[in-house]
């Protein structure tokens, strides 16, 4: 099995197109399904970053606006990128009350450099979709001295384990390549390896990490719905394994309770 963090950062490895719509077809999903961030550590990620409500933020792959929104609750004027169409007027539409938001669909790669015009960098969930080389110098590079950068994570939210090792043999069935449970431990040490690649970047320093465990409950349909926008299969393949899937959790219960770490790093720049 591969190691969790060598197959999210795998992603960077794709080429540009594929990364601009790979999200395409599950867009509105995504804004719907996936969790969000936990407001004590988007209050944490503001103080520890300094961020007063003059402060400009640059965020690299906005989404829909997922994180967005919470930020722009603050004031802060705010760039944002976003390559993926429709994830770009998703996140238009969202925030479409906060004048100080600028949403740019681009890719960080083409976004034309802004040197030295940013009090911070953010990125929820989006940094490693950045080839290593550009995401750490690029970021800095548009940040003022002594910004910060700002990485928001939500991991993968997954099912208590007694569940987990019922529906394990639907996923060995259909999809055995997804069979894969990370647990609090395995997400931790995820999230130790990504706070290592801000320090070893050279860029940054003084990082701060600051994580929770969040507990989210879905209906089995919104959970098969969450399930869609973490990984692609073949209309076929999908089919069998949600049917499947369905079939074991409808013997548990009506919903299925996820556990996942969510955390925030904050690193000062290293001017």
């Amino acid at each position: 099995m591969q190691d969790p963090r060598q197959e999210i950062n795998a992603r960077a490895s794709m080429d540009l197109e594929q990364r601009r719509t790979w999200y395409s077809p599950v867009a509105d999903v995504y804004y719907n399904a996936r969790a969000s961030y936990p407001k004590e550590l988007i209050d944490r990620a503001v103080a520890l970053a300094q961020l007063d409500s003059d402060a400009s933020i640059l965020e690299v792959g906005c989404g829909p606006g997922n994180a967005t929104v919470a930020f722009a609750q603050f004031g802060f004027s705010m760039t944002c990128i976003e390559p993926n169409q429709d994830f770009y007027h998703l996140a238009q539409h969202n925030c479409d009350r906060y004048p100080k938001v600028t949403i740019c669909n681009t890719s960080f790669e083409e976004w034309k450099l802004e040197a030295k015009q940013f009090n911070a960098v953010l990125s929820a969930n989006a940094f490693h979709w950045i080839p290593p080389e550009i995401r750490y110098t690029k970021a800095a590079a548009a940040m003022c001295d002594n910004g910060f950068l700002i990485l928001l994570w939500n991991l993968t939210p997954e099912p208590k384990y007694e569940v987990y090792q019922a529906i394990e043999e639907v996923y060995q069935a259909y999809a055995p390549s997804f069979a894969r449970y990370e647990g609090a431990e395995v997400q931790a040490e995820i999230l130790r390896g990504f706070g290592q690649e801000v320090l070893d970047s050279g860029c940054f320093k003084e990082l701060v990490v600051e994580q929770t465990a969040c507990e989210v409950t879905y209906s089995i349909d919104n959970y098969l719905k969450l399930l869609s926008t973490f990984r692609r299969l073949e209309p076929q393949t999908k089919e069998l394994l949600f049917a499947g899937l369905r079939e074991k959790l409808e013997k548990i219960g009506d919903s299925v309770q996820l556990e996942f770490l969510s955390a925030v790093h904050v690193a000062r720049k290293d001017s």
